[in-house]
């Protein structure tokens, strides 16, 4: 009896420390942390990793005329002029009209010269601590600059820079030891590189999609998928009451009709799509007058058709996103920037190519698009819409951001391929299994 008295008195005893516990102090004072289980919204995919250290890169040194040589129109391209430092990088022109788009590569090589800004990638002098290799040959711009009409003389320098960088990089020992597998070179513009682009295949390319690129050459494995350089303007004050009625028009596509290969389709949605109502359907070009009526365009309707250009993908995607009008996306075979981190389902629509040349279909499916899942999805873009912006110095989760943190993502596999490539006797054997 006495013994049941005493476990009754220390249970008590126990029960008013829990009780002294939870009502009288606050649980943080004494170090605990209850979970919340309370509802929460999903957050951006940047919010839930951890901040890695910085990647090291090396950037090989090329004289100007391979890069900003290109923009500074009072040299001479040919010259041996040393290459470019923090002191005399040039600001890219505001009146580069279409260059912009695929100046990818002018954004990478601006964030390893910055000295201030958030870092995905630094630049290391040594190269014997890098863990990959920047190579800085504008050849998007080249391209733009000396090849543009395929025909043209200039188009010979387009080639000579090519020819003169693959002789630079087959003398590196840094390529020498990895066969260029842990060397990053931009080749956005479906031109780019288009010569001696063979010679590469096994460098980490970033481009813009795998429309003009054979098998052998680029891929998702291999290779890195960057977002064009939006041409129209951000949308930074986009904070009206009622968004979904703020937006009257329901799809909007201004540009060019004519294209090749899979762009063949903007024609044909050109006889679905002209005159129906709710729908902005309209041949441009991309001048200043056309971004500006782009730009007013996008912002005032709901959805924003993107269909293929020559290659998969177009710079108008990204026009939508910044603008927070849903990307209607009309492709078979487009590849996305950043999809390991985003889900586009959460704020793009997509039709195959069979389905909108289905008359009436895809006015009609967006026409039921609720306003609360619209609503949804332009909060999305609102919140991915700064993983698209290029700048410099580079921001956290900007595009450059984005874009070291894809090229990271390869560096496993380009250990692998290094340190196997050095070992075997037979490369590839396994190919040549029966």
């Amino acid at each position: 009896m006495e013994l049941l008295t005493r476990t009754v008195v220390a249970s008590m005893v126990i029960v008013a420390g829990i009780v002294f516990l939870v009502v009288v102090l606050h649980p943080q004072d004494l170090g605990f942390q209850f979970a919340d289980f309370s509802p929460k919204t999903k957050p951006p995919p940047t919010e839930i990793r951890c901040r890695a250290a910085p990647l090291k890169v090396y950037m090989y040194d090329l004289p100007r005329r391979f890069n900003v040589g290109m923009l500074e129109q009072s040299r001479e391209i040919s010259g041996e002029v040393g290459p470019v430092d923090r002191e005399s990088l040039p600001a890219w022109p505001q009146n580069s009209g279409l260059k912009k788009q695929h100046s990818v590569e002018y954004w990478l090589m601006a964030s390893l010269l910055a000295e201030e800004g958030q870092f995905e990638a630094v630049r290391v002098v040594n190269g014997d601590e890098a863990e990959f290799f920047f190579v800085p040959f504008f050849s998007s711009l080249s391209f733009n600059t000396h090849g543009r009409n395929m025909t043209d003389p200039d188009t010979m320098i387009d080639r000579q820079l090519q020819e003169d960088l693959l002789n630079l990089l087959r003398s590196s020992r840094y390529w020498q030891r990895s066969g260029g597998r842990d060397h990053v070179i931009p080749m956005h513009h479906p031109n780019a590189f288009r010569f001696l682009r063979q010679q590469v295949n096994t460098s980490i390319l970033v481009v813009a999609d795998f429309g003009r690129y054979p098998r052998s050459l680029s891929s998702l494995a291999k290779d890195v998928v960057a977002p064009y350089v939006h041409m129209v303007d951000s949308f930074v004050d986009d904070d009206p009451p009622d968004p979904f009625s703020s937006r009257p028009t329901l799809l909007f596509f201004r540009g060019r009709t004519v294209r090749k290969d899979e762009g063949i389709v903007r024609s044909k949605l050109a006889k679905i799509l002209k005159g129906v109502d709710g729908v902005h359907f309209e041949e441009s070009l991309a001048t200043g007058e056309g971004i500006k009526a782009s730009t007013l365009g996008m912002r005032s309707s709901k959805f924003c058709l993107h269909p293929a250009g020559d290659t998969p993908s177009s710079c108008r995607l990204f026009d939508a996103v910044i603008s927070h009008c849903v990307p209607v996306i009309v492709s078979d075979r487009i590849e996305l920037p950043f999809e390991d981190e985003l889900d586009y389902q959460e704020f793009c629509i997509f039709f195959s190519v069979q389905e909108a040349l289905q008359p009436g279909l895809m006015v009609d499916q967006l026409t039921r698009v609720p306003r609360t899942r619209w609503t949804r999805m332009w909060r999305r873009l609102k919140e991915i819409a700064p993983l698209f912006e290029y700048q410099y110095p580079p921001r956290e989760d900007d595009a450059v951001s984005m874009l070291w943190r894809q090229i990271r993502n390869k560096l496993p596999a380009v250990k692998l391929a290094v340190h196997r490539n050095r070992r075997l006797k037979l490369p590839d054997w396994w190919r040549r299994r029966r």
